[in-house]
């Protein structure tokens, strides 16, 4: 059964001074249902990402082989139309493997359920702040680290740091480029896998609106 759950965070501005705001998400309380809803969507978003490149020629495909090498009768020879058939080197592949582009569906309302569940039950790992580097006008390294330990995250210690916000400018990204056990995402990209991941979740205020709507 779905129910709606408010949960409430503390927003860290660039003084370090809190305020509070909430969110409300519509989850399902069955266990069973949640970690079902979560394999789901999981399943489905590894599986679309998944491609084989393996890529073999047929005999239609590989270049060359349009005459007849000799006539059909007469030289005591086998038959033989092409010279790129699988029976001669260089021609086709019998059975080889082919790129393939694999396809697995979920339901909107089930995805959604599912990174709602995933929100909900990383509410202990999350942070919320104000804005990330809005006070920088180039790309800097240095500042992101230090706008991170500002928000008493330790980036030694943590694994993985999923960074949400609203809308991914130029320099938030080029500043956080090159850390790489931090991810950084748009909050319309919010997928389960980078959810599951994370250690700790930082997302500005703004971003948390946004999943609020």
């Amino acid at each position: 059964m779905n129910t709606i759950k408010q949960l409430k965070y503390s927003i860290i501005d660039s003084n370090k001074k809190i305020t509070e705001t909430s969110i409300n998400l519509h989850i399902n309380e069955n266990k069973h249902q949640q970690m079902y809803l979560i394999h789901k969507a999981l399943k489905q978003q590894i599986t679309n990402n998944r491609i084989r490149n393996a890529h073999t020629k047929t005999r239609s495909e590989v270049r060359g082989g349009g005459k007849k090498p000799w006539k059909q009768k007469g030289t005591g020879r086998a038959r033989a139309g092409s010279t790129r058939s699988p029976l001669w080197k260089g021609g086709g592949v019998i059975f080889g493997p082919r790129k393939k582009i694999y396809n697995s569906k979920i339901n909107k309302k089930e995805k959604k359920l599912a990174i709602n569940i995933a929100i909900y039950n990383k509410f202990s790992q999350t942070i919320v702040t104000q804005h990330i580097l809005n006070n920088i006008n180039r790309p800097s390294t240095k500042d992101a680290l230090t706008e991170i330990n500002r928000l008493g995250i330790n980036i030694q210690k943590q694994k993985n740091i999923l960074i949400v916000v609203e809308k991914k400018t130029k320099i938030i990204y080029l500043s956080y480029k090159n850390l790489k056990n931090i991810e950084l995402i748009e909050v319309n990209s919010m997928n389960i896998l980078s959810l599951l991941k994370a250690d700790i979740i930082l997302i500005t205020s703004n971003a948390l609106n946004a999943i609020n709507k």
